[in-house]
């Protein structure tokens, strides 16, 4: 993260895009889908990441979030290192049709690149955009929420079990998140 894309504030909330190396669609499986979940499960419940909407496409994932202790940073790291190894692993273990083609880019990528020792599966550019007004805040979560619904997934957003738009409509999700009207946050002037 460089240039004006850098967690500054660590009270800040931020909309936060993750994407594969190469938009490889990785996600179209729900097995690699599942190690997000759960990593990000542990997030929330180990490392005080606070969730307010998220959702996973086929190649890349968004979320507005912050950290109960300004640790946004660390948390993040810890989050793309440890999903990169499990998926990595999962996809080398199990019956995979695009093996070789997807660990070929991922290999290529972690050749060309200082911080990874043999594959990279993440991009590094992660683009955090701190949110400051709750019309900002909703207009992010409006747009990841109907990303499944852009794609053609899904007719409605709330239908797309790996977002947390289900959680928004009233049905619990996969993750536990903060609703943002129940964050208390406040507009900052």
């Amino acid at each position: 993260m460089d240039g004006k894309y850098k967690i500054s504030n660590p009270e800040g909330i931020y909309f936060i895009s993750f994407a594969t190396v190469g938009w490889v669609d990785v996600f179209t499986r729900k097995n690699y889908r599942d190690i997000v979940v759960d990593s990000l499960n542990f997030c929330v419940e180990k490392k005080e990441l606070i969730l307010y909407g998220w959702v996973i496409m086929s190649n890349h994932l968004h979320l507005v979030c912050k950290a109960k202790q300004g640790n946004l940073s660390a948390i993040l790291r810890d989050f793309k290192a440890h999903t990169a190894k499990a998926i990595l692993n999962e996809i080398k273990a199990n019956p995979e049709s695009r093996k070789e083609w997807m660990l070929a880019i991922f290999k290529t990528a972690g050749a060309h690149s200082t911080k990874n020792k043999e594959y990279q599966f993440w991009r590094h550019d992660n683009h955090p955009v701190e949110v400051f007004t709750n019309q900002v805040i909703d207009q992010k979560l409006e747009y990841l929420h109907n990303n499944p619904v852009k794609a053609g997934i899904v007719n409605k957003a709330e239908d797309y079990v790996y977002s947390s738009a289900m959680d928004y409509c009233g049905i619990k999700g996969l993750i536990k998140i903060e609703l943002m009207e129940d964050s208390g946050f406040e507009v900052v002037k």
